[in-house]
């Protein structure tokens, strides 16, 4: 068993550690009443994630309070197409809302200087690794070119992506050419995380699962591909987790496809095939995240189920998707010490 104090990375790199390590994606959120109160001092969200000294403390404080091994940089996704000056903003109620763009406005974008763009965001990763203790490991990330993609052409989230996936099959060149931009800008600014101090990346596939079999190869692989192609070629030591949520059975190829060092897994991914793909090396999840709502017995079994399946290979553990702001605070640091009390052994 690896006994390294950088536990994150060190499963990263095909390592058992146990306990595992464990943080929660969206843990500085709205369930925390710390966050809740530091956001009411920003002028909206998009300025939250502009000012380093707000960023800084909503990500630190889900440390503060439950000792993570890991804190993931206060951002949002949509800031690679605000740096591609899609307008985007954010609407109390409504959610990100942008400029929807057609086959034209894709011909017009241009590479943006993502390190001028995204400066403030750049520096908020600067403070936090000279910040946070030196154990945590600093995650930085960006959003998958697919799902980024889904926002720009539709202005907004839909359930089944149906806008984005009709203009790719009606405008199949556009389309992958506004994946390709996606990607270039989207490494580079992963690159610059780097730089800056970001110990390991990961790249958010929000809505891969609405994609058909080939449209996945082409479109959630190939795209997340080039990105890690494109940081490993800067930065060879570069560690990703790659999260494609909802892509089920195609989660069989998605290591392999893409390069990554770590497969995230979401809720509904089967225990058994968690195992199966845990053989080829690192995964991240998968607990429900309404289960930080429930609490209980109901949270005790499934994480000792995930613990019990899971926990004797290399596991990054984390919900299925982000944490939600019903949450409890107190079902988080149930969930701490469980998990920190996993013993190992033999199954």
């Amino acid at each position: 068993m690896a006994n390294e104090t950088r536990k994150v990375m060190a499963v990263l790199e095909g390592k058992t550690v146990t306990p595992p390590p464990i943080w929660l994606m969206r843990q500085a959120g709205r369930y925390l009443p710390e966050y809740r109160a530091t956001r009411a001092r920003a002028n909206g969200f998009l300025d939250l994630c502009y000012r380093p000294d707000l960023a800084v403390e909503v990500t630190l404080q889900p440390i503060r309070r439950y000792g993570f091994d890991a804190a993931i940089l206060f951002s949002d996704i949509l800031v690679i197409p605000d740096a591609l000056h899609r307008n985007v903003r954010f609407v109390e109620g409504e959610g990100p809302q942008l400029d929807p763009i057609d086959a034209d406005g894709i011909a017009k974008l241009t590479m943006p200087d993502v390190r001028k763009s995204l400066s403030p965001v750049l520096e908020t990763v600067r403070r936090l690794r000279n910040e946070l203790p030196a154990e945590t490991t600093l995650l930085g990330f960006c959003g998958a070119p697919w799902t980024i993609a889904t926002y720009m052409i539709a202005g907004h989230g839909t359930p089944d992506q149906a806008p984005a996936r009709l203009f790719a099959y009606q405008n199949r060149k556009a389309f992958q050419h506004l994946l390709a931009l996606i990607a270039e800008a989207s490494a580079e600014y992963l690159i610059a995380q780097i730089d800056e101090g970001a110990d390991a990346i990961q790249i958010f596939d929000s809505w891969a699962g609405v994609l058909p079999d080939e449209e996945f190869r082409a479109y959630a692989i190939a795209p997340v591909k080039r990105i890690i192609d494109l940081v490993r070629a800067a930065r060879p030591s570069a560690k990703v987790i790659a999260f494609a949520k909802g892509a089920g059975y195609n989660l069989k190829h998605y290591r392999a496809g893409t390069g990554a060092d770590c497969i995230g897994l979401d809720w509904t991914v089967p225990l058994d095939f968690a195992a199966e793909l845990q053989k080829d090396g690192a995964v991240q999840g998968n607990l429900d995240p309404l289960l930080m709502v429930a609490g209980g017995e109901a949270l005790d079994g499934a994480v000792s189920r995930i613990l019990d399946r899971l926990g004797h290979g290399p596991l990054i553990f984390n919900l299925g998707h982000g944490i939600t702001p019903q949450a409890d605070p107190e079902n988080v640091t149930r969930l701490v010490e469980k998990v920190r009390a996993f013993k190992g052994g033999v199954r």
